[in-house]
């Protein structure tokens, strides 16, 4: 009989109040920016609020990662060791992380993720990171399931797996066009989004195929039907994407996935989850009403026509209905649902571009906007602000509550309350007191009293009363056993919980690395890196791409590709383009090349 396994769902904190939404909302685990070298430079957070994000995630069992993601500079290295070690100190439970370097810092006995920026595709890789100390790998978002089932297959490594958010379209740490076009690079937290740019597509003939498409952007990823798969797979950490989205976004998303794994687990016991503790939702969670363009499931069952978002690389939100009856200063939706004063409504127009209108009335089911937009019978309609539910997430949503058990009982010099929670943490308090004979039977009053947790952490589940005789118990002695309880098993909690560790050793040089020779795209910045790959019989090594800039180099690595996307895949359309190749991309003075690999199944963008 094979054990059951525990489940974690990991949802992003833009800061502390994010994070502890993302918790009340259900989390089991949260991953926040580090005050630097996070890759979201936008998204760093203080070692201070980190730390009070880690006492209030523990009390539910809740873990908090650290997202320590960037590659690192050499006279950056004393800094980020000095800062691992703040970190380990204030509770983080592990630090997610893409530079080699840090495994030969001497550092605290931190669990390491592997981040998704270290390239984590093959199966032997994966099998080499936990051989060298890691102990999870964050899995590229372009495997299929198969392609999981296999590492899961081969390496007992922690697999952690993104269900929801936005896509980036190259290979994640795999991707030099915001370094070579801006200087900001990706890998440094500081991506310009040159794949969210309106591109012109030409042949080798300078013909327009297409023109002013967001040709490399793509829709956002939904795996929300796939979850027992991907368990079943063997993953492990069910990843949101979103951490520099607003609070809303965190609720509603991290609720929404909440509740379709709290179904899974109810009919699976396979699965279990991983944290304490139950939320309380005050809403209808709805993933259509949070930023989005669109959503797909990308590569997990194979490559997908309905991938790419190329009106638009704005959110879209929630499809409504299509125009009918514009007349005048309004217009009707055929088979919409319900819109309110203050949504905000979003089309494309005649250009193929996206608009947008706030409602400034409605009646019945014709809109009157705030400004009649230049619509015709036929649009379809988009919701992508929804006032009301908007509204419903700026005030409190949820609360997590662990159950506990209360037995209140008599002694010989007074009473005691002992309490329980879920995660068998126990804590008894004893008062002497004056013991005085009951007019009425106090069990049931007793109840009562015991049971008014107010905004503490836990809510009753049984309360049993016993006692030797009737005896009177006054409200405030009550009150006070109860206070002085629920305060000491906070803290019997916190010292309770154990944060992770592993033990550090010294790399073993006998694990060889899967190549003996890297490029570029092994991101290779400092002398520790070095150091790292060369332990691990890595021959030779070419520098990082923000060391050494080059010509020539592909700078980017994508599973999307133009050529399938238009139909013309030899592989699985069978059919030949009829433009000459190369084909280019064109936005204003940009211009790039583009290849196709088909044996590899991906296409490469370099610079013209």
């Amino acid at each position: 009989m094979i054990a059951a396994r525990p489940v974690e769902l990991l949802a992003p904190a833009k800061d502390l109040v994010c994070g502890m939404e993302a918790v009340r909302h259900g989390a089991d685990a949260v991953y926040i920016g580090a005050p630097r070298f996070s890759a979201r430079a936008a998204a760093g957070n203080t070692v201070d609020d980190i730390g009070r994000l880690c006492d209030f995630a523990h009390l539910f069992n809740v873990r908090v990662y650290a997202a320590f993601n960037t590659i690192l500079k050499e006279d950056e290295l004393r800094e980020a060791e000095q800062l691992i070690h703040q970190l380990y100190r204030t509770g983080t439970d592990a630090l997610i992380v893409q530079d080699m370097g840090v495994t030969r810092m001497d550092i605290p006995p931190i669990p390491l993720h592997a981040s998704t920026q270290a390239d984590n595709c093959m199966p032997e890789k994966i099998a080499f990171l936990h051989k060298t100390g890691f102990t999870r790998a964050v899995l590229a978002r372009e495997l299929s399931l198969e392609e999981i089932r296999t590492i899961a297959g081969q390496t007992p490594i922690e697999l952690e797996a993104f269900v929801h958010g936005a896509l980036c379209v190259g290979y994640s740490g795999r991707c030099y066009l915001s370094a070579a076009l801006s200087g900001r690079s990706a890998n440094r937290g500081e991506c310009a989004q040159y794949c969210r740019l309106p591109y012109t597509l030409t042949d080798a003939d300078g013909r327009v195929i297409v023109a002013d498409k967001h040709l490399l952007s793509l829709r956002d990823l939904n795996r929300s039907e796939e979850l027992e798969a991907m368990l079943s797979a063997g993953v492990s950490s069910l990843k949101i994407e979103g951490r520099l989205k607003d609070v809303s976004y965190v609720k509603n998303i991290t609720a929404y996935y909440r509740q379709k794994l709290d179904a899974l687990f109810a009919r699976n016991p396979a699965f279990y989850r991983s944290s304490a503790g139950k939320s309380a939702i005050s809403f209808e969670p709805q993933p259509a009403k949070s930023f989005n363009r669109g959503f797909t499931p990308y590569f997990l069952h194979g490559r997908i026509p309905d991938i790419t978002a190329f009106d638009t690389p704005k959110s879209i939100g929630e499809p409504l209905g299509t125009v009918w009856e514009p007349k005048g200063a309004s217009f009707t939706l055929a088979g919409a649902k319900p819109v309110h004063n203050g949504d905000g409504l979003v089309y494309l127009n005649i250009k193929g571009e996206l608009e947008g209108f706030r409602v400034n009335r409605v009646d019945g089911n014709r809109i009157f906007p705030l400004k009649m937009p230049a619509l015709r019978p036929g649009t379809f309609v988009c919701r992508n602000y929804d006032k009301a539910f908007e509204e419903q997430l700026s005030k409190p949503s949820a609360e997590r509550k662990l159950s506990v058990d209360m037995a209140f009982c008599d002694t010989e010099f007074g009473f005691a309350l002992s309490i329980t929670d879920e995660t068998g943490t126990r804590v008894t308090i004893v008062k002497s007191f004056a013991k005085e004979p009951a007019k009425t039977s106090p069990e049931e009053y007793i109840r009562v009293q015991l049971a008014r947790l107010g905004n503490t952490p836990f809510r009753a589940e049984e309360i049993s009363v016993c006692l030797s005789k009737p005896w009177f118990a006054p409200v405030s002695l009550l009150g006070e056993m109860r206070r002085e309880a629920t305060e000491r098993l906070i803290q019997a909690h916190r010292i309770r919980y154990r944060q992770p560790w592993v033990k550090r050793e010294v790399c073993d040089a006998t694990v060889p690395y899967p190549a003996s020779k890297l490029d570029y795209t092994a991101n290779i910045a400092n002398t520790l890196a070095s150091a790292f790959y060369a332990s691990h019989g890595v021959q030779s090594m070419e520098p990082a791409f923000e060391q050494s800039p080059r010509k020539e180099v592909p700078l980017m690595y994508t599973k999307h590709c133009l050529r399938y996307s238009m139909g013309w895949c030899p592989v699985h359309h069978n059919r030949k383009s009829p433009y000459r190749e190369p084909f280019c991309l064109t936005h204003k003075q940009t211009r790039l090349r583009l290849h196709f690999d088909c044996r590899s199944c991906r296409m490469l963008v370099y610079e013209f």
